[in-house]
């Protein structure tokens, strides 16, 4: 069996072997087998209209309720105290004059905090949301600098503030791991997560590079980077007896209520969690240790508590992204074409989590190659959590490859564009696989001719406006179809021919609930106004969380088993002696407020006249989508290629971002606007990534330095340039809807095309993020 094959079959197995995981969790919840959803039959004039989110009056008036913002009674404000170690044991706190200070109801500490079970971490365990395996305030071990030590409770959050500062923690610090190079010393171990091992070799790459007339070997760098949402993480709980009710900020609702209830020893159905609003996600928004000390604090008070956390809170208790350091080598011919292409990364770790930053996951798939190495390596740090940050690995992963690409490029004399596109590959390079759709050539030739790539100048350094030098620069990107296992509908058709969707779904301003009421409204032949859908309660049908891009495909795969089984049961309804008689569910359609034969549609018959012959007033049905059984076949990815135009001050090195121009293959768009809402959204993070964006972590101590927006540098409105978006807008046959996700693509391949415009306006290669001024005097 040759190593390609090998690769295929492992990839292919790491698949099954998740399937399986997740059909053992909830064995009686799946489809087995089948196919995807079948593409809409697109006769309503809804999939890709650009309606506004229908959530945006109730934002924009404030009537809606974030999870900081629902009144309780009795309620008690939380405040949290924050080791200044990173390893080592809390020896002394004395609690007497916090605990005196006006208005404080309690001090919980280690030593009268409920006991709580341990918790698996997501990576170990898919019903999982917690980020790391510690205990939460469960004894006097510290593992980094930053965990919570106490909380008080008072009845406002200026006296929980104040009492806080009254308490003043002695430490006996231990030897802690802090420095990389250190960590590194200490031995590295390949990344594998979920199942996947982040290692594929193909050939002798190695020997191969060494030989080829034309390469490319450099290392590339990236920073530490935090969550910084609109939103703070906050959480808002109450007891009934042992029931818990929270009010959370979380894109992992089904999977938060089971984790706290696994903590509390409770049956699931005693959790609910409520999440309707999140003022931004992007992977940080998963539970961290300040749900379950809040839900702990209120047991022990008897009250209800909120637990806002502070800007300054996020940073030390929500994890990021980790630094990278990667090795990007690729060999060529003198035409151009690659022979051999190398990625290598090494990241940090935590002794306490298992999430290694998978840089090589845009590499599998981009370029043909005849010999491929790739890897990521992982060194231990006794840091916080590291978790998932918009485009996980793909981000990061792409500015060492498309920035090596464009370096070779230059060093062969093409054009960079027809460099990458000479290399599109067949196939899935590491699993042999075939590309379910993939236009990249298509994005890349009218991305070109929309932004005037022609106009580029191959020399750097030509193209000038006073202090101004301009240059353009282009990388591509790529993120893969993701459907998570556990998607599940409830669908509710009434008499006067309204309906209502219900799955327990994320909004965080991507428009999940606006785009499924559209995808409904569409299958159902209803207009928009006839349907509501009900998203941000645990208790509702779904197991999925939102992230990877996934929560689109994978709740509306269940939409569409929904749907099919309630056509079914209104045909069932309709009788033998309608305009429906001996018609299957893939032969009928939604159409003007009924069901209809979708090669005949005079074969047509009202909701309300099926339901009044029945005797309903409404019929509901519940179910869960097919496995997804897809990505074992195809290969499935969203592609980007962004084009990017640059001006650098030649005198004092700064930097403006002054055209960016993404154009997209993801399938079918099902809402143009919410779609280019995202992408442009991911985009701006690219700048962000580039230009400014870094965590300051001293090595001394392990303690984060710029932990506020004061220091740690986003961009914002001055920083944004015009920025345009296109699309292919083809359906994929085998992904539900045709549609791939749009929420990460944005960001991949951004931070490189605006170091390659950065280096064609000065001739400077930055390979160090980020590129700030002083990397270009």
């Amino acid at each position: 069996m040759s190593l390609r094959e090998k690769a295929k079959q492992r990839l292919q197995a790491t698949a099954m072997s998740m399937v399986q995981k997740a059909v053992a969790l909830a064995p009686d919840a799946w489809v087995p087998g089948g196919d995807p959803d079948p593409l809409i039959h697109h006769r309503n004039g809804l999939i890709g209209a650009p309606i506004p989110r229908l959530d945006a009056p109730e934002k924009v008036t404030g009537t809606a309720r974030f999870a900081a913002e629902v009144p309780l009674d009795g309620m008690l404000y939380a405040a949290l105290v924050y080791s200044t170690i990173a390893k080592g044991r809390l020896v002394s706190l004395d609690t007497s004059a916090a605990e005196a200070a006006p208005g404080v109801a309690l001090v919980m500490t280690h030593r009268n905090a409920p006991r709580l079970k341990p918790l698996p971490t997501f990576t170990s365990n898919l019903r999982s949301a917690a980020q790391d395996s510690l205990p939460v305030l469960q004894d006097d071990r510290i593992h980094w600098n930053g965990q919570p030590v106490a909380l008080v409770l008072a009845e406002t959050q200026d006296q929980a503030d104040y009492a806080k500062s009254l308490l003043h923690p002695v430490y006996e610090p231990g030897h802690a791991i802090t420095r990389f190079a250190e960590a590194k010393a200490a031995g590295l171990e390949t990344g594998a997560m979920m199942g996947m091992r982040f290692k594929d070799e193909i050939g002798d790459a190695e020997t191969v590079l060494a030989a080829c007339p034309v390469t490319v070997d450099e290392v590339y760098s990236t920073p530490r980077h935090n969550h910084n949402a609109l939103e703070l993480h906050a959480v808002t709980v109450v007891w009934d007896g042992d029931d818990l009710t929270v009010h959370d900020a979380t894109q992992k609702l089904a999977h938060t209520a089971w984790s706290l209830a696994h903590a509390f020893d409770l049956a699931e159905l005693q959790v609910r969690v409520f999440s309707p609003y999140v003022g931004g996600g992007f992977g940080g928004k998963g539970l961290w240790q300040h749900q379950l000390l809040a839900a702990a604090a209120a047991r022990l008070a008897g009250r209800p508590v909120r637990l806002v956390l502070s800007r300054e809170g996020v940073y030390r208790i929500v994890g990021g992204r980790t630094l990278t350091e990667q090795r990007l080598a690729i060999g060529a011919r003198p035409d151009g074409r690659f022979k051999a292409l190398v990625h290598l990364g090494t990241v940090a770790m935590t002794p306490h989590n298992n999430m290694p930053e998978p840089l090589i996951m845009g590499t599998r798939g981009s370029y043909a190659a005849r010999a491929l190495r790739l890897e990521v390596q992982a060194a231990r740090v006794d840091m916080i959590a590291n978790t998932f940050m918009r485009g996980p690995g793909e981000a990061v992963g792409t500015f060492a490859l498309e920035s090596a690409v464009d370096e070779l490029a230059v060093r062969l004399g093409m054009d960079p564009i027809e460099l990458r596109l000479l290399n599109e590959p067949e196939k899935e390079p590491t699993s042999g696989l075939p590309f379910s759709l993939r236009e990249v050539e298509k994005i890349f030739r009218d991305g070109a001719e929309r932004f005037g790539w022609s106009r580029r100048s191959q020399t750097p350094g030509q193209r000038r406006q006073g202090e101004w030098l301009i240059g353009m620069g282009v990388a591509r990107g790529t993120y893969p179809h993701n459907r998570m296992p556990g998607g599940a509908a409830r669908l509710t058709v009434t008499r006067d021919g309204r309906a209502t969707v219900e799955f327990a779904g994320q909004e965080m301003g991507m428009g999940t609930a606006t785009v499924h009421a559209q995808v409904t409204a569409e299958r159902l032949g209803l207009p928009m106004t006839h349907v509501i859908a009900t998203v941000g309660d645990s208790t509702l049908p779904g197991r999925v969380m939102a992230v990877a891009s996934a929560q689109t495909a994978s709740f509306g795969a269940a939409i569409a088993a929904t749907h099919k089984k309630l056509v079914k049961e209104l045909i069932g309804l309709a009788g033998n002696d309608g305009p429906l008689a001996g018609l299957s569910p893939d032969q009928v359609g939604g159409l003007n407020a009924g069901l209809a034969k979708l090669d005949d549609p005079t074969r047509h018959e009202s909701y309300a006249s099926i339901l009044s012959r029945a005797g309903q007033a409404e019929l509901t049905v519940e179910a869960t989508a097919p496995l997804p059984l897809e990505t074992m076949h195809w290969s499935m990815h969203s592609h980007s290629a962004m084009f990017c135009e640059v001006r650098v001050n030649a005198v004092t090195g700064e930097i403006r971002v002054s055209r960016i121009l993404g154009a997209f293959d993801c399938g079918r768009i099902l809402n143009a606007r919410t779609a280019a809402s995202q992408f442009r959204g991911a985009i701006i993070m690219g700048i962000g990534l580039a230009l400014m964006e870094e965590t300051q972590f001293d090595e001394r101590n392990g303690r984060i330095m710029n932990a506020s927006l004061a220091e740690y540098h986003v961009p914002v409105h001055m920083d944004v340039p015009d920025i345009e978006v296109m699309w292919t807008d083809t359906p994929d046959p085998h992904a539900p809807m045709g549609a791939h996700g749009v929420g990460e693509i944005g960001i991949t391949g951004t931070a490189a095309a605006i170091a390659n415009a950065v280096f064609n306006a000065t001739g400077k290669r930055i390979r160090d993020l980020p590129i700030t001024l002083d990397k270009l005097l």
